[in-house]
């Protein structure tokens, strides 16, 4: 019995999908139909009830998958101990919000790659609700929020930190100088918003529903770095997390609103599956974004 058929095994059974294991690993199908075929005929028995394109786990295949994963452990932390830490490698799935994302890339990317060379990330960006899932079907090795804060007990949560919440402006914008605000106040002024029902969005239409409130955006986009590039200009006002701002206001080139009826603040949160093996790759993961201020 080959080892690498139980990995690819194991990868079918998390994903339920053929097509999505292959995908994972750089195989064609018919290969992985292949080497889950060579199991069922070694084994004598069949792992797969195949229906209508779909696939389901039988009795025996249950019975496998918890002796596969033993045997994907063992073998992936025998490889492990015989590297160098210096090599460290391995291949990680990183899912997360856009403005995390950008934050990540442009702070502290290449640093990671420097001392973690032969480890390789992808990244994804979603909402909290399909980064669940993913981690659920193990699509996913680590998720990053920026949301709600989240609490479930199959989920490892390795760090979370509060983050506030700002009503922001550009320096030279008409409406930097007003001193005492409240959401209403403000409702009619030219809003820059990422996309609704992503996070902190979410929040921002929260609280304007509690008011009876309504906005009509001038611009709705996900990324922040165009969202900050327009408020510099003058374009309007924006409602965004403190680290995306913070540097542009210390430069005098951003201005924070005073609203006062509004106290938000957002989760940034750093969770995994808590039945997810834990690598050495993904151990160094986890340390270095714990490390260095969450990915500032």
């Amino acid at each position: 019995m080959e080892i690498r058929n139980l990995i690819t095994f194991v990868h079918v059974a998390e994903l339920n999908s053929f097509t999505k294991a292959a995908k994972l690993l750089d195989y064609s199908q018919s290969t992985i139909s292949f080497q889950i075929k060579q199991l069922e005929n070694e084994l004598g028995c069949l792992l797969f009830e195949r229906i209508n394109h779909t696939i389901t786990l039988t009795e025996k295949g249950k019975e496998l998958l918890a002796f596969a994963k033993q045997i994907r452990y063992l073998t992936d932390e025998f490889n492990q101990r015989h590297l160098a830490p210096h090599e460290v490698c391995g291949f990680l799935r990183i899912v997360t919000s856009d403005s995390i994302c950008e934050d990540m890339m442009l702070t502290n990317y290449i640093d990671f790659h420097s001392r973690y060379p032969k480890i390789s990330l992808k990244f994804a960006t979603t909402d909290t609700e399909d980064m669940i899932s993913m981690l659920d079907h193990n699509e996913a090795d680590v998720m990053l929020t920026l949301d709600s804060r989240v609490y479930h007990r199959d989920y490892q949560i390795a760090k979370e930190e509060a983050i506030p919440m700002y009503f922001v402006t550009g320096a030279d914008s008409p409406y930097a100088s007003e001193k005492e605000l409240l959401l209403k106040d403000i409702a009619s002024y030219p809003f820059i918003l990422t996309e609704r029902g992503i996070g902190y969005r979410r929040i921002f239409d929260e609280e304007m529903t509690k008011r009876g409130l309504d906005v009509q955006p001038i611009l709705e986009i996900a990324r922040t770095d165009v969202i900050v590039s327009m408020l510099e200009q003058g374009a309007g006002v924006a409602f965004l997390p403190e680290f995306v701002t913070r540097k542009k206001v210390r430069e005098g080139k951003l201005v924070y609103l005073n609203v006062s009826d509004v106290q938000a603040e957002i989760w940034k949160q750093l969770i995994y599956h808590k039945n997810k093996w834990i690598t050495e790759s993904m151990r160094v993961l986890l340390e270095y974004i714990k490390e260095n201020e969450f990915g500032r």
